[in-house]
């Protein structure tokens, strides 16, 4: 019979997304399976809607702002293959001695910065970091605490007192965490 989500890709499309995305051949089908099979609509894209019937991302706190990053590349509301799985692949671990465009620690860190960023001005505010430990932390922690957290991150990351974290005060902040490490999704093959 055959699974109808290979009959779709064809090879050279799968040699493309593999030099693109440094996925095997193996991870993208699998990747195209899964793809396929949220495209409630079959059309070939997914809507933030799809996105959100992952449980994962259903429950997750952060959901909204991973689903919105699917959706940063292009302009409209649907992603296609080639756009997930080059979200994808910033979430691929880091090899050695091999090129890593999407997923080199740099990568990853804009990544993680543009969770944070709500309003695209490339700086995080207060009240930036606010909303997000609001979202990740809900009512367990009261709203006095969350903000001692957020002015004393920023009291410690921002470096040219703006009140403000650029993406180099992002990162040096982070210098010393394994980025490539705790943003990594180790993908079957």
């Amino acid at each position: 019979m055959g699974n109808k989500s290979s009959l779709l890709l064809r090879e050279e499309e799968i040699a493309q997304i593999q030099e693109e995305t440094g996925f095997t051949p193996n991870q993208i089908e699998r990747l195209y399976s899964r793809f396929t099979s949220l495209d409630r609509g079959d059309c070939g894209t997914l809507s933030r809607e799809d996105f959100l019937r992952i449980p994962e991302l259903a429950i997750n706190p952060l959901g909204d702002r991973i689903v919105h990053a699917f959706f940063e590349e292009g302009s409209t509301d649907r992603v296609n293959f080639r756009q997930f799985m080059r979200v994808l692949a910033r979430f691929r671990p880091i090899k050695k001695g091999r090129d890593n465009r999407l997923n080199s620690r740099e990568q990853k860190l804009k990544f993680a910065f543009k969770m944070y960023d709500l309003d695209n001005d490339d700086k995080i505010s207060r009240d930036e970091l606010l909303a997000i430990l609001h979202m990740m932390v809900g009512a367990n922690i009261s709203e006095e605490q969350l903000t001692s957290i957020a002015e004393r991150t920023i009291l410690e990351a921002d470096q040219n007192g703006d009140q403000m974290i650029s993406f180099e005060e992002f990162c040096s902040a982070l210098e010393r965490t394994d980025v490539e490490q705790k943003m990594s999704i180790r993908f079957l093959s």
